[in-house]
């Protein structure tokens, strides 16, 4: 399939230049700032007693995961992917706009954002990881789309009648759009899962439980996409086998299973007990 001619600029004037890459950060972090706004403004999801979260708590949350998302998906890079180049060239680390951001290092940018939030204004910390978790497959979904009109982060070469030739591939060969994968897997397909668990199964009485299930549907997701993804070229495959992607994703799937499990294994929160319960004991 031909690739669709979008320029990734979508506007410029001299040098001042609107591409779509920040326009999707922008829209995943708005969009998973009105979610969360939704989450804990139901109260049918927390038995009938208010969120963790005040709706002025979750706007000044926004400028703080926006840091943390930036700040730590940016070190991530440098760390996982390109320590010995940065190190030498330590001026073009906060050389955001050349491109290289890292999931895993935005993700733990985002982590200690929420901890050191939840402690400031005094939130139960894993209801409100809870709801962050929720909303982030938002951001990963026009994150991903993002990278496909970049045309960077492409598949391995394939012959499946849906294989495009990316214009940044030198090589000019018919590859897997793997951000397409990761888009509807990571984005799509886990917001649904959460979703479903969020209004129908009561999970968020037992905090923690999203949060989890979150870190294993991505990490699993991101493994199975690995597959089908051009490993980073300065890295390549480890032990032949393994990407950087794959080996830094299976801890995120034993983490999130040792999570579920703990947040199973508790009393539902007290603060969301039924009201009931709490009219019985005045």
């Amino acid at each position: 399939m031909p690739f669709p001619e979008i320029d990734p600029v979508l506007i410029q004037i001299g040098p001042f230049a609107i591409r779509w890459y920040a326009l999707a950060y922008i829209a995943g972090l708005l969009l998973g700032w009105r979610y969360m706004i939704a989450l804990t403004e139901n109260e049918k999801l927390w038995n009938g007693h208010p969120g963790p979260a005040t709706r002025a708590q979750i706007d000044d949350l926004l400028l703080w995961a926006a840091l943390g998302v930036i700040l730590g998906g940016r070190l991530g890079y440098v760390l996982f992917y390109k320590p010995a180049y940065y190190f030498a060239n330590p001026d073009e680390i906060a050389a955001v706009w050349q491109g290289g951001m890292s999931f895993h290092g935005g993700m733990l940018g985002v982590v200690i954002a929420i901890f050191l939030f939840a402690r400031r204004k005094n939130i139960a910390l894993w209801s409100l990881g809870d709801m962050v978790a929720a909303a982030t497959p938002i951001g990963l979904f026009f994150g991903r789309i993002a990278n496909f009109i970049n045309a960077e982060l492409w598949g391995r070469p394939s012959d499946v009648p849906w294989a495009m030739i990316f214009p940044t591939d030198r090589l000019g060969l018919p590859r897997h759009p793997s951000q397409l994968y990761e888009a509807a897997l990571e984005g799509i397909v886990l917001f649904i899962l959460l979703r479903f668990l969020t209004h129908n199964t009561k999970a968020l009485e037992k905090p923690g439980t999203i949060i989890g299930v979150f870190a294993i549907g991505y990490g699993c997701a991101r493994i199975f996409v690995e597959f089908f993804r051009e490993p980073d070229a300065h890295i390549g495959y480890i032990g032949g086998i393994f990407t950087q992607g794959m080996l830094l994703s299976l801890p995120m799937v034993l983490i999130g299973l040792a999570i579920v499990y703990w947040a199973q294994s508790r009393p539902p929160h007290p603060a969301q007990k039924p009201k009931q319960a709490a009219q019985k004991k005045k």
